[in-house]
């Protein structure tokens, strides 16, 4: 992801206050465990699964349900521990330009060492938000797309949801 992306991702974040989330939008698709996932989002994650669904929504004439589904909850992990913007900034730009301390300090063993946090929020969090939906009764296929949406696509182009992996991780890519 770019700099300017970055940047971009980050006023969005600041100024998420200043708009409100199309919640009737979010119940046509979730049920009612898994919308009150959603509300353990912060508000500007909410904001970006919306715009995350929004864009799916406009790929393609036919939108899976599991696809919806994964669009508004592929962040949720993140909810697990609460960071900040700039925290969000130094774990990308580690895992942009110092790959190997970012793969260290991503380790999922130290999560109360608050500077460890962003970095492995990161990391883990597709796990964590495909664990959480798996508690929700999510089909097997929203609960993949959540666990992998941060994967390299390449190593998934077998897989019979490769082209909805695509899709979701194109619409994630774009907000």
């Amino acid at each position: 992801m770019s700099a300017l992306y970055r940047i971009r991702q980050g006023t969005q974040a600041l100024l998420a206050f200043t708009q409100t989330v199309n919640l009737q939008l979010v119940q046509q698709y979730l049920s009612s465990e898994q919308y009150m996932l959603f509300l353990t989002m912060r508000h500007s994650e909410q904001l970006h699964a919306v715009q995350v669904l929004n864009t799916v929504l406009e790929q393609e004439e036919q939108t899976p349900q599991d696809l919806a589904v994964a669009a508004l909850l592929h962040d949720v992990g993140k909810a697990r521990y609460r960071i900040y913007i700039w925290q969000k900034t130094i774990a990308v730009l580690a895992k942009r330009f110092l790959p190997k301390l970012y793969e260290r300090w991503s380790e999922d063993v130290a999560p109360h060492q608050w500077w460890r946090r962003p970095f492995i929020i990161k990391a883990h969090h597709p796990r964590w938000g495909a664990e959480m939906l798996a508690e929700t009764n999510a089909s097997e296929r929203a609960i993949w797309l959540v666990a992998h949406h941060q994967d390299n696509a390449d190593d998934w182009k077998e897989h019979p949801d490769y082209h909805l992996l695509l899709r979701l991780q194109k619409a994630d890519s774009a907000h």
